[in-house]
């Protein structure tokens, strides 16, 4: 490594410098956004001694750094003039449909809807539902699969102040009715393609005696009634005949800090759980991306992610409501027409999860590789090991990663090709953005505490659990929790630093080194990602324990090469050799998504328990799926869905990283 020495008159000229584009800033921007300790953390930050890797970090990143306050910057004053003026999604989506009503904002297949005709729709909804006594404060669910009415429909809903809960396509069963009660929905909206879903729940607790409107693929010519759900109302026919009424007096009476939706998240209660996202964090979640990635206003984003989801619903569907671009939207991801997409609908921007990157890499190359214009794609979760082979195949310019949760309050963007890193913070700005790593013990995640009660912040290099300190009067740094108070707090380190302090605990391990650039490393808890979509364990382990009425069962999830995420394995205890298989097979494909179906199976003879009669499910994860090692008979999921044995010729593909899952 270059190492810098600075004599103390380089290092006073320095600081000046430093110190007027800080003065610059302060003025530009004023006191409230970038706090006054900026400049004495500079002045702390360059000098701190002799230490001369301190000060080539410094100046090694300053470039970057310099780029990203100027974004961040223009972020805070934005959000800082919305929350001033008290603006909500609707009121600064009524402006921007306003400014350009003719304008394409949602892009599917031959369909185009301008921000006037979003506005128009949004309407209807509000009218139609106002008039059926829905008010501030209630909540509907909302059941549908990806189309351009959908955020017409949760922002004609926000318009009463009502609250959508924005239900996982994949549900099903148990946790599908668990999603829709613990909103304490008042009525369900669904899509006739996922009405069946919704009519196997509809006489069970929470769901039962709720109001059903269907939204339809037709308009009018459709029929009334549907034979899973006959009892519905016909929303779409509803929508096209109901009477426009100025109903801005009731948007009026909604601030910032009102629920907006609930965006479900999985944990390890085993159940998801509803994030509440309040209209100020989805406004913050919304524009962030727009600031920071210094998007244009002529952007077109190809986004076919789940608009259920944080990533494809708030950053961006956001970047749509609020900021004015245009998006294309995919019934369903497809990994031979991702760029094929794109150049149809002439997009220069993409989003991404680390899985549609994976899949894209995998197809056969075709001159559309290179033929699209898209210059930047974001997201989240593309692995280092095929980051440079991806940007080079298809030509992509700029990939900003990034890191952060749907109910979170700790963020990271790489805002410069970094490739791994899913984001930086310099450590001068950690006075105004408080995230952190503190120590845990490696194999539990438990945070390691000092002789003083505080946690130990982690050093260059060293693991440890992201966190964030909470700020309820900063957007950026506020945590609402979700509508379950008990999950709520389950999320919250108090007395971290000081005593008294409150900090967001992600879960996540991460390490960062010594340019502030931080690396994704693991999961705590009984959750692990796969398919883009978090897996509770404990959910898993409850549905195969029904399946199967064995009482011991442990999932978690194993590692593949070339893979994003961890892939789910089952180790079942069947002493008595009495597991049928084909029933457990049966039993998964219907009671569990594509998603947290295990990969995997374990049969076990011996119960591996600890001292406190729980299964040893770190050491199974350890062992993984080695059938070299493993002497327990392992079975591998089929096409098809059922199971069969592991054989040598599966595990061998697995282990290449050439697998297709």
């Amino acid at each position: 490594m270059m190492i810098v020495k600075l004599s103390i008159r380089q290092k006073t000229a320095t600081l000046a410098c430093i110190t007027a584009v800080a003065c610059s800033l302060s003025l530009a921007i004023g006191q409230r956004l970038i706090p006054q300790s900026l400049l004495s953390a500079l002045v702390m930050y360059l000098l701190t001694g002799d230490r001369p890797t301190t000060l080539f970090a410094f100046f090694r990143t300053l470039p970057r750094d310099f780029n990203a306050a100027v974004c961040f910057t223009k972020m805070n004053l934005n959000l800082y003039r919305l929350e001033k003026r008290k603006m909500t999604v609707v009121k600064i989506f009524e402006e921007v449909a306003a400014k350009r009503p003719s304008k394409v904002a949602l892009l599917m297949d031959d369909q185009r809807l301008t921000f006037g005709e979003v506005k128009q729709l949004s309407d209807r909804v509000a009218s139609y539902f106002h008039s059926k006594g829905f008010s501030k404060g209630d909540t509907v669910a909302l059941m549908m699969e990806t189309r351009t009415e959908y955020p017409c429909i949760w922002l004609g809903l926000a318009k009463l102040g009502v609250v959508t809960a924005l239900i996982n396509t994949n549900l099903r069963r148990e946790t599908l009715r668990h999603s829709i009660a613990v909103a304490n929905s008042k009525a369900i909206i669904v899509s006739s393609e996922l009405a069946e879903a919704v009519a196997e729940v509809t006489d069970q607790e929470g769901v039962k005696g709720l109001p059903i409107f269907l939204y339809g693929n037709e308009h009018s010519s459709e029929s009334s009634k549907n034979d899973q759900l006959p009892e519905a109302d016909n929303l779409r026919q509803a929508l096209d005949n109901v009477p426009s009424v100025d109903l801005s007096a009731l948007w009026d009476d909604v601030s910032p800090r009102d629920k907006l939706v609930y965006i479900y998240t999985s944990g390890t209660t085993g159940m998801p759980k509803a994030a509440v996202i309040t209209n100020s964090r989805f406004i913050m979640m919304g524009t962030g991306c727009y600031y920071m990635l210094a998007l244009r206003d002529d952007d077109i984003i190809y986004n076919a992610l789940p608009l259920y989801h944080s990533a494809g619903g708030m950053v961006g569907i956001g970047s749509v409501l609020l900021c004015g671009l245009t998006a294309a939207l995919r019934k369903k991801f497809s990994a031979s027409n991702f760029y094929p997409d794109c150049i149809k609908y002439n997009c220069t921007v993409a989003q991404y999860i680390g899985e549609i990157c994976r899949f894209v890499l995998t197809t056969p190359p075709k001159p559309t590789d290179t033929q699209h214009k898209v210059r930047m794609m974001f997201g989240n979760g593309l692995r280092p090991q095929i980051w440079t082979q991806f940007v080079s195949r298809f030509s992509i310019s700029q990939i900003a990663e990034f890191y952060g949760s749907t109910e979170g309050n700790s963020n990271l963007m790489n805002l410069d090709n970094t490739v791994g890193a899913v984001g930086f913070v310099p450590a001068f700005a950690r006075t105004f953005y408080p995230v952190t790593l503190v120590k845990c013990e490696e194999e539990t995640g438990e945070i390691v505490r000092g002789s003083d009660g505080f946690c130990i912040r982690c050093k260059p290099g060293e693991p440890g659990v992201f966190v964030g300190k909470i700020n309820l009067k900063n957007a950026l740094s506020s945590f609402v929790g979700y509508a379950d108070k008990t999950a709520s707090e389950k999320k919250v380190l108090r007395d971290v630093f000081s005593k008294g302090d409150m900090f967001f605990n992600s879960g996540d391990i991460l390490v960062a080194d010594l340019f502030g650039y931080y690396y994704f490393k693991d999961r705590t808890g009984d959750t692990f990602r796969w398919r883009g979509e978090n897996v509770a364990t404990s959910e898993v382990e409850g549905v195969i324990t029904n399946i199967v009425g064995l009482k011991d069962c442990a999932v978690y999830g194993v590692d593949i090469p070339g893979t994003e995420g961890k892939a789910g394995m089952a180790a079942i205890v069947d002493s008595e050799g009495k597991l049928d298989l084909e029933q457990l097979g049966a039993g998964i494909r219907g009671s569990l998504p594509p998603y947290a179906r295990p990969l995997f199976i374990r049969v076990l003879s011996e119960v591996p328990m600890t001292t406190t009669f729980k299964l040893k499910k770190r050491d199974l994860q350890l062992e993984g799926y080695d059938i070299n090692k493993i002497k327990d008979p392992i079975y591998f999921l089929q096409g098809n869905g059922s199971y069969s044995r592991f054989s040598t010729e599966a595990h061998a593909t697995v282990t290449s990283g050439k697998g297709k899952f």
